[in-house]
């Protein structure tokens, strides 16, 4: 037997003691190997099944599914928010699904926002651009010039941001912290406890991006004293492309009214009283502006029941980490070409891995057509994603077995420049 069938076979023992391995078969998987749950998760038997109810419903019921459907539509984005409170330490109320997560940006952004709690916004230079593009835009909405109000915290490595440098930045001048909870290029975690006290000390709201985290790190947002946080649900949730997203907004903030007050935000017992003055609901579910789009959520409903038959996200999260632990070291004994661009303490790591390349473009292009689906990011990531539910230890072994046949055989050199996807 040679080393590396013995390394097979070893990878192979750890799928078959894996307590979620039965959980793949729930999938159904494209590819070879699928390692870009990092921005879009594959259909489950459940999240399609849950889709397929939804349009029965429609089509048996009309307009009667508002109220007669199972679960009814009208209270739709209430109980999936109840669903997904213990993925980030809520109470149910606190949560809700609903608009898209730049909208939730925008609104949540623009609620809380306030010069004279402090004017300075910190965010880091890191971040996925959508986040600047709306608080900029939600700056410049109240006739503040965002290139002052805005303190970005700035990387001293390119990868990573310091703990400490976020610390030091807020000061009195802050009314608000914003940040990611993962890096998307690297993955990097960041302490979402440390930060919120650190915001609450001096006089700030803080407020996080969990787009790269729901589904496979667990959060303690309320017991943390988080402000507000928003989310997507295509990601580790796997509940399709441009599904509804999420917000949470802690229960001392309840009866604010939104920047984006909407109908489907006003108070339930009194939305048909249809006034002209807006009454906000005594929940997260204030933030709720058009109409729940059922066909949008209905996946994340069965999505979810296969998070629930795994054990719920700590589970997820134990086996995400043993994933990304075999992978850091698969690259550092058989790449070494390569470098982990993803910090290598479990604390400080998300759900994927950074593997960098001076070729990572075009080595991204022929791992997909090899049967390899990850992505590119620039300069010179491949992002490598071992999703827990569905992915085994021996696809991470193949990953890197391909990946080295690839730098052996050069077979990147006839590809041209490539760019990446926008997730």
């Amino acid at each position: 037997m040679t080393a590396d069938e013995s390394a097979l076979g070893r990878a192979r023992e750890r799928d078959d003691e894996d307590p979620l391995s039965h959980l793949r078969d729930r999938f159904f998987l494209p590819d070879d190997l699928y390692m870009d749950g990092n921005s879009l998760g594959p259909l489950s038997e459940d999240a399609e099944a849950a889709l397929d109810r939804a349009v029965e419903e429609w089509r048996d019921l009309a307009i009667r599914g508002w109220t007669d459907a199972d679960p009814d539509w009208f209270t739709y984005g209430e109980r999936l928010g109840g669903r997904l409170a213990s993925l980030v330490g809520a109470r149910e109320d606190e949560v809700v699904v609903a608009n898209s997560t730049t909208v939730n940006i925008h609104t949540l952004v623009g609620t809380f926002y306030d010069p004279e709690r402090g004017p300075k916004i910190v965010v880091d230079d890191l971040d996925f651009p959508t986040d600047h593009y709306a608080i900029r835009a939600q700056l410049r909405s109240r006739g503040v010039d965002p290139d002052d109000a805005l303190r970005i915290v700035e990387s001293r490595d390119g990868r990573t941001i310091a703990r400490e440098d976020v610390l030091d930045a807020v000061d009195d001048d802050v009314g608000m912290v914003f940040l990611p909870s993962v890096l998307y290029r690297s993955g990097q975690l960041f302490d979402i406890e440390a930060i919120t006290e650190a915001a609450h000390d001096a006089g700030a709201l803080a407020g996080f991006d969990l787009a790269h985290s729901v589904g496979v790190v667990p959060h303690q947002l309320a017991d943390a004293g988080v402000d507000f946080a928003v989310w997507c649900h295509y990601k580790y949730l796997n509940a399709g492309p441009g599904a509804i997203a999420g917000l949470y907004v802690n229960e001392r903030h309840f009866g604010v009214t939104p920047a984006l007050a909407g109908w489907w935000g006003n108070d339930k017992e009194t939305m048909f009283e249809m006034r002209l003055t807006y009454e906000p609901a005594a929940s997260a579910g204030a933030f709720q502006i058009g109409t729940v789009p059922i066909l949008s959520a209905a996946p994340l409903d069965g999505a979810l029941d296969v998070l629930d038959d795994a054990g719920g996200v700590a589970v997820a999260r134990e086996k995400s980490l043993a994933l990304t632990d075999y992978l850091i070291d698969l690259v550092d004994e058989r790449l070494p070409e390569c470098e982990v661009g993803t910090p290598r303490t479990r604390e400080e790591r998300g759900g994927h891995v950074a593997v960098e390349h001076p070729e990572a473009a075009r080595i991204s292009e022929v791992l997909r057509e090899r049967g390899v689906v990850v992505d590119y990011r620039p300069p010179n990531v491949v992002r490598v994603c071992p999703a827990p539910l569905y992915t085994r230890f021996e696809d991470v072994w193949h990953v890197v077995d391909r990946l080295r046949d690839i730098i052996d055989e050069r077979a990147y050199e006839r590809v041209g420049d490539q760019r990446g996807g926008v997730t």
